[in-house]
């Protein structure tokens, strides 16, 4: 077991409002550390972040590929909030995986939705013990969603599953809505599955199995 590269960005978001300001937007319930989603109007994923709670801040790590429109997506709602955004992206490495690798001192250790987050500084010059093929592989026996793969903006959280990442008594997020109508008549469009190869439209492949999301019927 061990720790893959995650292409992650850092954000910290400082400012008494900081928690209450990413609670406000997301899928999960944000009071302390936790996994969440960020949606647009119709409910499609922006991204799916870590929570690191502390004390008048917080951090926030998502998908490298998804920085500049979720910053963009942050930056215009603060609208006088005690809210700052800072980009630390450049001063940290983010690992992800089984929880039993130990890291150095100086990590920052999250327990994720998907695995266990390791944020650690440049300077230290970690380096992963896992491949992304061996990551992959692991997603694939346990079932976990992750970025670039099953969760994109094309589909919404409970398509991939990340149902557990919509918290069933929240409301007033953008997408709740229609996640919340979704529920109600018990039809989501989509559902994560684990199949055996060969599989067409794979969102993970692996060597015998692999993860698709499929229409449900």
């Amino acid at each position: 077991m061990g720790m893959a590269r995650h292409d992650a960005y850092v954000l910290l978001v400082q400012g008494s409002s900081a928690l209450p300001f990413l609670d406000g937007l997301s899928t999960n319930l944000v009071t302390d550390s936790c996994t969440t989603a960020f949606t647009n109007r119709a409910a499609k994923i922006i991204d799916v972040c870590e929570v690191i709670s502390m004390t008048g801040q917080a951090v926030l790590i998502g998908y490298g590929p998804h920085k500049a429109h979720m910053i963009d997506h942050l930056s215009s709602r603060v609208l006088g909030q005690d809210v700052v955004l800072q980009d630390i992206t450049h001063l940290n490495d983010v690992f992800i995986g089984s929880g039993d690798t130990p890291p150095p001192s100086e990590a920052t250790v999250h327990e994720s939705h998907f695995g266990t987050v390791y944020v650690i500084p440049k300077r230290v010059e970690w380096k992963e013990t896992w491949s992304q093929t061996e990551w992959n592989e692991h997603r694939i026996e346990q079932v976990i969603p992750f970025h670039g793969h099953e969760i994109t903006p094309k589909y919404h959280p409970l398509a991939c599953g990340l149902g557990d990442l919509v918290h069933p008594n929240k409301g007033c997020y953008l997408g709740q809505e229609v996640l919340t109508r979704m529920r109600s008549r018990g039809k989501q469009g989509y559902r994560l599955e684990v199949r055996e190869n060969p599989v067409e439209q794979a969102t993970t492949k692996g060597l015998k199995r692999s993860l698709c999301i499929v229409r449900d019927q």
